[in-house]
């Protein structure tokens, strides 16, 4: 891999939203777009309290740096894939204060899925 595609690393954004009610965004880039799941509590802080996160529409990746009266940003930074299946998605999201892993495991055929941060982290 050459410096150019090692410098290149897919974003990650946490808008935390405080109209209509209070809750927080997780977007990821992907395929040109922001990957957006909306999570009412926040990532989970241990590895025994999943959250809900539920899937909505994606975003235009410029609206990683947005941010207003109502929006801001909690987190940000850069994230890797490191497993995918059609229910399972474990990623690392490299943030502020380190590295984190987590698994959004899909609940349902719909939008639902819940969010876990494994006991192993990098």
């Amino acid at each position: 891999m050459g410096d150019d595609e090692t410098d290149v690393r897919p974003i990650f954004v946490l808008h935390e939203h405080h109209r209509p009610r209070h809750h927080f965004d997780l977007r990821l880039e992907e395929d040109g777009v922001l990957r957006s799941w909306a999570v009412p509590k926040g990532l989970p802080t241990d590895s025994r309290h999943d959250r809900l996160a539920i899937a909505v529409d994606d975003h235009d990746l410029d609206h990683a740096s947005y941010a207003d009266e109502h929006k801001a940003i909690a987190d940000s930074g850069w994230w890797e894939l490191e497993d995918r299946s059609e229910r399972r998605f474990v990623f690392v999201l490299h943030g502020r204060a380190g590295a984190r892993r987590h698994v959004l495991i899909r609940t349902g055929d719909g939008g639902s899925w819940l969010l876990h941060l494994t006991v192993d982290q990098p």
